[in-house]
């Protein structure tokens, strides 16, 4: 059994009642696939509520990107939601304002944005994405004043960002970083893989492969730039990257974790992927 709000109001009143439950926050644009619910169930697993979060935020998309076509699929997503919730001994509620003026009232002109580690990979190509990402979010946390919030790492730097503004503001939320999932052939699962065709879906494959060829040089301690100098001649790269996953800064002698990240473009269709390797 699950709880559906779709205003502020309604969702707050619940909020003031819950006392010392601890909560978790999956926040989300929908139309749920594997990974955001691989998201739910470790909330469900942590928490007695599991709040996950339904709102294609505007504030996001860039003035060319697919705001208005952005699937909007808020049915099947509580079905989805519902089968995992079933049985569980948690309680999930789904928040999903159907008012944009819930999320950014009347005269909101508040921005937050973390600096530094925007400004490259998808800052460089969306320079307004990752300030609406944490201006959301932001406002997210204030309405549903989560203890645990749960991100997939398939949007890495937005991992990082999003970590980083909850250490810098001094946040009592703690961050958990949750793995890719992806389909039997490798592909990590997109809301916006649905827009390929079963030849780019192969195409596709392409992504994955090659930070799996990066993992593998970098743990055999072999030189990578070549290889990924190489790879960079195909111009549907935007980035392909070997990054410390911290702060994503360039490698360093003790940097804990290596992430391997890159994008590449399939027609008009931006595919993210990455893989974090553990130092040697």
């Amino acid at each position: 059994m699950i709880k559906i709000f779709t205003t502020l109001k309604d969702f707050q009143h619940f909020r003031k009642n819950l006392g010392n439950s601890k909560v978790g926050i999956v926040p989300t644009m929908g139309n749920l696939h594997e990974g955001h619910l691989s998201l739910l169930k470790k909330s469900i697993e942590e928490n007695d509520i599991s709040v996950i979060s339904i709102f294609v935020n505007p504030k996001q998309f860039g003035p060319t990107e697919d705001f208005n076509t952005y699937p909007r699929t808020l049915d099947q997503d509580i079905a989805k939601i519902s089968n995992i919730a079933f049985n569980a001994k948690s309680e999930t509620v789904v928040f999903a304002p159907t008012s944009v003026e819930d999320i950014y009232p009347t005269g909101f002109n508040t921005t937050i944005s973390v600096k530094g580690v925007t400004s490259k990979l998808e800052g460089s190509f969306r320079p307004t994405h990752f300030d609406g990402v944490t201006t959301v979010v932001y406002r997210l946390f204030s309405i549903i004043k989560p203890h645990n919030a749960y991100f997939g790492q398939k949007d890495f730097q937005q991992c990082v960002v999003i970590k980083k503004m909850i250490d810098d503001l001094g946040l009592d939320i703690n961050f958990i970083r949750m793995p890719i999932i992806r389909n039997s052939e490798g592909l990590a699962l997109s809301s916006r893989n649905q827009y390929l065709s079963e030849s780019e879906r192969s195409h596709a494959l392409i992504l994955s492969k090659t930070l799996k060829k990066i993992e593998n040089l970098i743990l055999q301690k072999a030189d990578y730039h070549p290889f990924i100098s190489e790879c960079l001649t195909d111009k549907n790269w935007d980035y392909l990257e070997v990054l410390d996953a911290r702060d994503l800064s360039e490698p360093k002698r003790d940097s804990r974790e290596i992430v391997v990240i890159g994008t590449y473009r399939i027609g008009t269709t931006r595919l993210l992927d990455n893989i974090v390797v553990k130092a040697l």
